[in-house]
């Protein structure tokens, strides 16, 4: 129902008494306060608060993995569904790598339970193999990503079949990650198919539910106006995206820890889809209002935002180069580089294609304030990165 504070401060109320009960007898009640410490973190992350959220889920897996130990069979599936929450809470904070493992090994538990019960667990490993396929997007391993999202949808699909009210949703969202899974390995058209099949499933869901599907419906809305605009549909992808920053800017109003980020990337969508369209200076806008949010997003949360504040800084500077404005092109154009080269040291085969994209942007700038010798040099690094080699596991 969307009434997240107050769901908040029940699961609270919950974990209270439960570990109280407890601290008597663990043996009876340290499962529902296992559990209880799972819906706690849930709740915290709806509302943003997601280093307090991870603690949550930490503490949940350590008793969960305590109760599994001894009766694997009862409690197997409480820690399968943890550790898919515990990947979410870390890729949300900006740990990729932490965040593969985990749903690396939710998967496995699911497909143990899935084999002997498909009926109770096959949504479960649906749901899992979808955040596998993101969690491997994330770090640049796009082909191994696609069998993943492509199995969660084959499984979703024959769920739907039975039960389309319950299980809908989870094939929207298994098809907007597929549009996205196929628009990065340059699939254009089927990408765009996939995201439309989304939308179709999200609009009947958002009119009858629209606190639970509105930020979804939103999210689909932004893939949608990507996926035009790569097939050159700009005016198309325009009105997408007003549609999805409509949305955003309601869903913010009301939660802007929780909607602030998407609002900023459909903001610096906008601004590109503006330029492409020759409306310079609503871009710029566009970009500013999306910098003003990404900064204190960085600043909290720099692993999960200095990507996205290094985009938008980026595209910021295309905006100002655009429209005259060198000299404060060329300091946005820095600041991004100086991001992205953090990034792709950390991970070279995500962020190096990007950087490259930034340091040919410097050496433009650089053209244009007629300081050729240092231009010529950024045009050398950005040459240099693009040849080395880059893996896709």
């Amino acid at each position: 129902m969307d009434r997240r504070e107050e769901a908040l401060l029940t699961i609270e109320e919950a974990i209270e008494l439960y570990r109280q009960l407890a601290a008597d007898d663990p043996a009876t009640f340290n499962p529902d306060l296992a559990r209880s410490l799972n819906n706690l973190s849930l709740c915290l992350s709806d509302l943003g608060h997601q280093e307090k959220a991870l603690l949550a889920i930490e503490e949940a897996i350590e008793l969960h993995k305590q109760l599994a130990t001894d009766l694997p069979a009862a409690f197997n599936p409480d820690l399968a569904r943890s550790l898919n929450n515990l990947s979410l809470c870390l890729s949300d904070l900006g740990h990729k790598e932490e965040a593969l493992l985990a749903i690396e090994k939710a998967i496995e538990l699911y497909r143990q339970l899935a084999a002997d019960q498909p009926a109770t667990f096959n949504p479960d490993l649906a749901t899992s193999l979808n955040n596998l396929s993101n969690r491997l997007s994330d770090l640049g391993h796009q082909v191994r990503s696609l069998p993943a999202i492509e199995e969660a949808i084959e499984l979703h699909r024959q769920l739907a079949a039975d039960r389309p009210a319950a299980f809908n949703p989870d094939l929207a969202r298994s098809l907007n990650n597929l549009s996205n899974r196929l628009s990065n390995m340059g699939h254009k058209e089927e990408a765009l198919l996939a995201i439309e099949k989304a939308i179709e499933l999200y609009r009947p869901l958002a009119a009858d539910r629209p606190a639970a599907f509105n930020p979804v419906l939103a999210s689909s809305l932004n893939n949608l106006s990507n996926h035009l605009s790569d097939l050159g549909y700009q005016e198309t992808a325009l009105l997408a995206i007003e549609e999805a920053i409509e949305l955003h800017r309601q869903l913010a109003a009301d939660l802007p820890a929780a909607f602030n980020p998407d609002l900023a990337m459909s903001l610096n969508n906008l601004s590109t889809y503006l330029s492409n369209l020759g409306c310079q200076e609503e871009a710029l806008l566009a970009i500013e209002e999306a910098i003003k949010l990404y900064r204190p997003l960085a600043a909290d949360r720099p692993d999960a935002f200095n990507p996205d504040l290094a985009m938008s800084l980026n595209n910021l500077s295309l905006c100002l180069s655009d429209l005259g404005h060198q000299e404060e092109a060329l300091l946005a154009i820095e600041e991004a580089i100086e991001l992205r080269r953090q990034l792709a040291e950390v991970r070279p085969a995500v962020f190096n294609t990007v950087l490259v994209n930034s340091l040919k942007i410097l050496s433009d700038c650089l053209s244009h304030l007629s300081r050729l010798e240092e231009a010529s040099l950024a045009a050398e690094e950005a040459n240099k990165l693009s040849q080395e080699p880059t893996t896709d596991q």
